[in-house]
């Protein structure tokens, strides 16, 4: 090999030792990966108000997923003339719900006797099964959009129950009321 040769080939050697040590030493080592546990969100705890035929009547605050007998405990348990019966004890709660534990002193049971009309406030859903033409789906509906929206104000709010049209409205009327 002539000289001008052995030049390319010194410079293409210094060329790729050069590369090659600037590619092992010119990348940084990456920082170690450490995992950082994080605490769960907390979710927020619910405000019910319970009223009614339980000991301490009020606000009382409770953790999602309570049920209405945790609200009902909070309040310092039911009271003897309570009717429990009339209160679906393992309705979930909502925030902002109003939870009423009817007193069986004041007449506000579920049906009266002798054919009297069904109190849609206070009844379970098997009490309003008792009115012709509810079945077990609607009966549900009504007790679900109580408890979820507060008592009746008037029987026409029913209208605002899945399932309710004029026309069901008008066949239960006579045989549903709002004390």
């Amino acid at each position: 090999m002539d000289r001008n040769q052995w030049s390319v080939v010194a410079v293409v050697l210094v060329a790729a030792a050069s590369g090659a040590m600037w590619f092992s030493a010119g990348a940084p080592e990456a920082p170690p990966i450490t995992l950082v546990e994080s605490a769960p969100a907390e979710r927020p705890m619910l405000t019910v108000h319970v009223s009614g035929a339980v000991a301490v009547p009020g606000l009382v605050r409770l953790p999602p997923d309570s049920r209405a007998a945790d609200a009902i405990a909070a309040a310092g348990g039911a009271l003897p003339e309570a009717a429990l019966g009339s209160v679906n004890l393992a309705a979930p709660l909502a925030d902002g719900q109003h939870l009423l534990v009817p007193d069986r002193d004041d007449g506000l049971t579920n049906a009266a006797p002798g054919g009297s009309p069904v109190r849609i406030n206070t009844a379970s859903a098997a009490d309003l099964e008792s009115i012709p033409g509810v079945g077990p789906v609607l009966a549900q509906r009504i007790v679900e959009y109580r408890e979820h929206n507060g008592p009746f104000q008037d029987v026409d709010d029913l209208l605002d129950v899945a399932g309710i049209g004029e026309a069901k409205l008008a066949a239960l009327r006579e045989s549903v009321q709002v004390p």
